[in-house]
Order: structure tokens, then C-alpha cells, then sequence
């Protein structure tokens, strides 16, 4: 857009007759002013058009899988998608069966869940890469929901035999724990999964960037820990009840302590025999993936030989082991949310769908930036909402994109979403007939696969002084979310970690200071003279920068700032001569007062400084509120009423804007102390205003 350069012609005579300087002044294009009835009526009538460009461009927009699908490239995408969806499948199977028992549902609902997520997100997703299926942290929420609501109810046997009075208002029949627990677990997914489309309708996708990577990182470590104490009772083989409430944490390790006597010694070595073999062959994944095509499957390995020891051993018969139990084939019929429970799980459900929306969109774009294509955050929220909703239906919990096994499927050659469908394709064959041959699985070696998938996130206490060294802020944020997860709350530790997020924000504003500019040559260039040696300063004039938004939190600290940078406070200088014009009042007439108190001030101002000019470098002043504008109104007036003229420069557009609702300058009136867009021009203005005196210092 070309620019066009004007003066105005009768302040630049005036300025003419005076020898001022005069700067270099851009005229405002006229911007034409819409009525807002006008503005909203075009606005709804472009979103409520109807015609078949319209249809298809929302077709395609809410079903990207109809924009890429008829573009896929099946000779060189298929091998890849194919290889990596049969993989991601069996590392899915013992994983699914693993994280039905942290969410305290049956092994059947983890499969059916991953089964779902994975063919409707394939549909939905703008992701090329991320793997939906079920999320430890998510499970660890869905579950404590669960236990909470099923000790309400009055079921409080950890085993599936207890029965109650609730009537299944369709079929009649007496509704047993299971059947209660995965009802509660539907209920809170569809209701998470309503959360979440109904912020994308809201187009609030953006929420995402307020969750900073040591937030979300913190947050999974402190629920990693919670995870890992939840799971220690299948370790031991101990029939405990899940701990609710505020510090579970250490109340669960001190009903562990209480309860080690109990301890089920097959239980207990068939644990130590998994980790033993599980750690190490992780490890070796994790070296060698460079060199290896796809990771072994080791945690399947682990999961055949578990199940075939526990069934011809006859562990539960013999020793009392805990096993997976039965687990049915096919598909139970769809039915509906409990109603009646969507008020007690209410704000639960809000904070799972904040949390797994976060993770979703964080990975989602992560892996896009990498591969160099773009996410639609908002298509991202119906995708990861519709992969709640409508499982919901089918007795399935809550869902979200997966870390690791969205990096076993990047690594395996992964292009598209196809490799989704493969995934759903191979658990279905598990679900139709494999699924009945793992009742002999202990819980014991699915509390091992879930704690071993852990490691990730426990690592991350050894990077502790790593991250330290490189931002401290981010490090105690992550601490703090940290700690609050695991010690107090999980839910609670989100919300902490995002108001300790803000207040860092505040923070740093608040901790903004006043630097004072000199100029590097002959060059149009100012950086601060506390930093950079051989910068020059100009007699008569002080520049200063800023480097904050200019608002309510801290308009004072700014003027104290600037205050204390100039060398001279005009609010202590006003009590000065308001103290001093007292004390001559009492000993001289009225008459010689007037003359020896400004005799007395010309003195202290030219014992003090040479300044008659102030400008404020205004480009790191992002915005400005009705504090700001006021604060630096007071500025000004407070200098002006010392000689000291105060020149704004470098305003930007809605500073500019915010300075004349503030009435901050008349424009009818042309006035130029906020029209300088160098600092060079705001200099040149305000050494013409007076005399020069000597030459310009320089700062060593």
C-alpha cells in the first residue's frame, strides 16, 4: 500500500517563523465507519447463505477425510499407513485392556474405545499423524470420577459381584458395579465430548496457546506420579479401595504401608519378572529406533506369555491372583447417557475435555509443524469432541491423541489417516474373536505395561536443572502444576498451573523497566546505555524505552520507573517548593516570595540537569488501557509544569488510537507529540525547541 508523505502547511510556517524543527508527519487514511447492524447483518447473511459452493466448502470443512481421500497417493502411501496401523494395533490390544483398569472400567471398554476413536478421528481429524485412542492421564480422571460416583451409589466392593437395586429402565435387570461404573464412565464422556463441540462452535480453539508446553508438562508428570501410586496396589496383589479426595496421593502410600503384610507374592513376582523385562526392552526401542524399521512389541510378548503362565498354572485357582476376566465378543447395542448423573459430573467433564483437547491440539500441531502441513484447532475440537459423543453411545470413556504411540506412528511410515482404519480393522478382528483368550491376564501385568509407559513423563524430574538453567519461570511453573497434581489434585493442578501461567505473565509486565537510549553513531540506531558502551547522548534531551504494555497493573510502577531513570521525580519536586514557598512564608513579605522562590527553582534546575526534553520510545508499547493513557497524561503535565517537554514516538496504530479516545491530543489541532515515527525526528524536534548546549556526551 503506498504511503504518502505530507506536512502540514500551517504549522510548518509556524514553525518556520519560530526555526523549530519540523518532523515528518503521515496522513491518516479516512477509514469509512459501518453502522454495527450493517456490519452484523453481512456477517450473518455470509454465514447463512445457502448455495452449493457453500454446502460443499462446509461438507469439506466438517469432513476432511472427503478433501484428502480422493487425492491419496495409494501406491506410495499405502505401505506406510498399512505397516504403521498394524503396529499401532498391537501395541493397542494389551494397552487398551491395561487402561480399562486405571479407568476403572472392563478390558471389553478399552478395546471398544480405541476402536471408535480411531475410525472417527480418521473422518474428523486434520492431522495427518496423531493417534486417538485412550490417554493415561484422562484414564486416571475418568477413573477417579468413577470410583467417587460408585461409592456414592453404595457400591463398595472392589470386585464386579456386588449388587444393587438400580433398575436398567430398558431391560429391567439389576444393574451390577460394571455395568454402573461404565455407565458413569459413557455419561462423563459424552458430556466431556458436548464440552467440546460446543467450543468449536464457540471457535475458542485458541485456549490452546494459554496452556504453555512446561504447563501441560508438569501437569502429565504430576498425574504420571498419581498413576504410578494408583497402580502399586495390582503390583502388591492388595484388595484396597481407591483413595479420594485431596492429598490421595499420600494417603494411598500410607494405606499401601498399612496393608504390605497382605501382600500377594504371585502377584508381586510376576510384577517384578514384567518390569525386569519390560524396562530393558523399552530402553532398547528407544537406542535403536533409528535402525529399526518398527519397535518390537514387547509389551504383546509380555502379555502372551503372562496370560499362558496365569491359565496353565491356574494362578487365580491356586494363589488368588486377580485375573482380566471374562471379556465377551462382538458389540453390545447402544444406549443412552444417564441423565441423572450429568449434574454430579458436570465440572468433571469440563476439565477432562480442557485437558484433552489441550493434549490433542498441542500434538496435533506439533507433528504438523514438523511435517510441514497445517491443523484447523477448531475442526480439531469437533474431531476430538465426536470422538467422545458418540462412542458415549456405545459404553465407551473418554478419549485423546496419545504420545507415544503417535510417535511409533510417525516412525513406521505413517502418511495419512488411513493408518487409523487399519488400526480399527486389526481390533476388530480382536474384538470379534481374539479378545476371550486373555482371561487368564493378571491386573498385576497390565498395572506393569501402564507404569512402564509412565517413564516419559518421570524422566522429566531428571531434566529438572536443565530446565532450570535455561528459564526459571517455566521451571517453577512446571513445579508448581507439578506438585499441586500429584500432592492435592489432579484437576485442581491444572487450574493452578494456568493462574500461576498468568501471573508470570503479570509478572513479567510488572517487572519491566525504563532503560535509557543512546545513539550509536550516526546511525538511526538507540539501545540502551546500560548495556552497549559507546552509545552518545544528546544535551538537553533524555530518551527512554518502555519495554512493557502501558496498563492498570502497573501505570504506577511505569511512572516510578520513569521517574527514577530521569533523575527527576516532578511530584517530589512539587513538595519541594510547595515545603520550601512555606518556610520563606514565614520569614519574608509576600512580595520578594514570588521572586526568590523562582530564582531559588531556576537554580535547583540547573544544579539538577540541562533537560528541557523527555522522549519515551513507545515501539515495545504493545497497547494501551484508560491507566495507561492517564498515567501518561500525567507525565506529561507533571513535566510540562517543569520546562521539561514529553515526546511520545513510535506509537503504533492502537496506541495512537488509545491516546485519542484518551484524549491524550487533539488531532483538530495538530498537534506533533506523538507523531515522531523515529527517534532521530523526535530529537531534531526537540533540540529546536531550545538552544543547543555543547556537544553530544558519550556514554563509556
Amino acid at each position: 500500500m503506498p504511503v504518502e508523505e505530507v506536512c502540514d502547511s500551517v504549522s510548518a510556517e509556524d514553525d518556520a517563523n519560530t526555526g523549530l524543527d519540523v518532523p515528518f508527519l503521515l496522513e491518516e487514511r479516512v477509514k469509512e465507519k459501518v453502522p454495527w447492524k450493517e456490519a452484523l447483518k453481512r456477517k450473518v447473511g455470509k454465514k447463512c447463505s445457502c448455495s452449493h459452493a457453500r454446502v460443499k466448502a462446509l461438507l469439506v470443512d466438517s469432513i476432511p477425510i472427503v478433501k484428502w481421500l480422493p487425492r491419496y497417493h495409494f501406491k506410495d502411501w499405502i505401505i506406510g499407513d498399512a505397516m504403521s496401523g498394524l503396529i499401532v494395533a498391537i501395541l493397542l490390544v494389551p494397552q487398551s485392556i491395561a487402561y480399562s483398569l486405571l479407568a476403572e472400567q472392563d478390558p471389553i471398554y478399552g478395546l471398544y474405545t480405541s476402536f471408535f476413536a480411531s475410525i472417527i478421528y480418521a473422518l474428523l481429524g486434520t492431522s495427518r499423524h496423531i493417534s486417538v485412542g485412550m490417554f493415561g492421564v484422562l484414564c486416571l480422571l475418568v477413573g477417579q470420577v468413577v470410583d467417587r460416583e460408585l461409592t456414592l451409589a453404595g457400591y463398595t466392593s472392589d470386585t464386579n459381584q456386588t449388587i444393587m437395586g438400580n433398575l436398567d429402565n430398558s431391560t429391567g435387570l439389576i444393574c451390577d458395579r460394571s455395568c454402573y461404573a461404565i455407565m458413569v464412565g459413557a455419561t462423563l464422556t459424552f458430556t466431556a465430548g458436548v464440552y467440546q463441540v460446543l467450543m468449536g462452535l464457540l471457535q475458542v480453539g485458541f485456549v490452546s496457546v494459554f496452556l504453555s508446553d512446561s504447563l501441560l508438562s508438569g501437569f502429565a508428570t504430576g498425574a504420571s506420579l498419581t498413576i504410578l501410586t494408583s497402580q502399586m496396589k495390582y503390583f502388591l496383589g492388595l484388595h484396597l479401595p481407591r483413595v479420594q479426595g485431596w492429598g490421595s496421593l499420600i494417603k494411598t502410600w500410607i494405606c499401601l504401608l498399612k496393608n504390605l503384610g497382605h501382600t500377594n507374592v504371585c502377584d508381586l513376582i510376576t510384577s517384578a519378572i514384567c518390569l525386569l523385562v519390560l524396562v530393558p526392552t523399552k530402553e532398547l526401542n528407544n537406542r535403536f529406533k533409528a535402525k529399526l524399521k518398527a519397535p518390537i512389541p514387547f509389551e504383546l510378548f509380555v502379555v502372551i506369555a503372562a496370560t499362558l503362565a496365569s491359565h496353565f498354572g491356574k494362578f487365580k485357582e491356586t494363589y488368588g491372583s486377580d485375573v482380566a476376566g471374562n471379556i465377551p465378543t462382538g458389540f453390545m447395542p447402544p444406549q443412552l447417557p444417564n441423565w441423572s448423573l450429568i449434574p454430579n459430573i458436570a465440572v468433571d467433564a469440563f476439565s477432562i475435555a480442557i485437558v484433552g483437547f489441550a493434549i490433542t491440539v498441542s500434538l496435533s500441531e506439533m507433528f504438523a509443524k514438523k511435517h510441514g502441513y497445517m491443523v484447523d484447532p477448531n475442526q480439531e475440537m469437533y474431531a476430538i469432541g465426536f470422538c467422545n459423543i458418540i462412542p458415549s453411545f456405545f459404553r465407551c470413556f473418554t478419549t485423546s491423541a496419545a504420545l507415544t504411540k503417535t510417535l511409533v506412528k510417525e516412525s513406521t511410515g505413517c502418511q495419512t489417516q488411513v493408518s487409523g482404519l487399519v488400526t480399527a480393522l486389526v481390533l476388530l478382528l480382536v474384538l470379534l474373536v481374539i479378545a476371550p483368550l486373555f482371561y487368564s491376564l493378571q491386573k498385576c501385568v497390565l498395572a506393569v505395561i501402564i507404569v512402564v509407559n509412565l517413564r516419559g513423563a518421570l524422566q522429566k524430574f531428571v531434566d529438572i536443572p536443565k530446565m532450570w538453567r535455561v528459564n526459571r519461570v517455566d521451571t517453577i511453573i512446571w513445579l508448581v502444576t507439578m506438585s499441586t497434581s500429584a500432592l492435592v489434585n489432579t484437576e485442581l493442578g491444572l487450574l493452578v498451573g494456568v493462574l500461576v501461567s498468568a501471573f508470570c505473565v503479570l509478572g513479567r509486565t510488572q517487572s519491566a523497566q525504563v532503560f535509557q537510549l543512546g545513539q550509536a553513531g550516526d546511525r538511526e540506531l538507540f539501545e540502551d546505555i546500560g548495556f552497549y558502551k559507546g552509545l552518545q547522548t544528546q544535551p538537553g534531551v533524555a530518551v527512554f524505552r518502555y519495554e512493557a504494555p502501558i496498563y492498570y497493573a502497573n501505570q504506577t510502577l511505569f511512572k516510578k520507573s520513569l521517574y527514577r531513570s530521569v533523575g527527576l521525580d516532578p511530584l517530589k519536586e512539587k513538595a519541594r517548593r510547595r515545603k520550601l514557598e512555606k518556610q520563606r512564608n514565614q520569614k519574608h513579605g509576600g512580595e520578594d516570595l514570588k521572586q526568590k522562590v523562582d530564582v531559588s527553582t531556576d537554580v535547583y534546575l540547573l544544579q539538577h540537569t540541562s533537560l528541557h526534553a523527555l522522549v519515551i520510545d513507545c515501539s515495545p508499547v504493545l497497547f494501551l488501557d484508560t491507566a495507561g493513557v492517564n498515567a501518561l497524561k500525567e507525565v506529561c503535565k507533571d513535566y510540562k509544569e517543569l520546562g521539561v517537554n514529553v515526546l511520545l514516538v513510535q506509537c503504533n496504530i492502537s496506541v495512537i488510537d488509545s491516546l485519542r479516545r484518551g484524549g491524550y491530543y487533539d488531532p483538530k489541532k495538530g498537534t506533533k507529540e506523538i507523531k515522531f515515527h523515529t527517534v532521530g525526528d523526535a530529537i531534531s524536534y526537540a533540540q529546536s525547541l531550545k538552544p543547543k548546549n555543547g556537544d553530544c556526551d558519550t556514554v563509556v
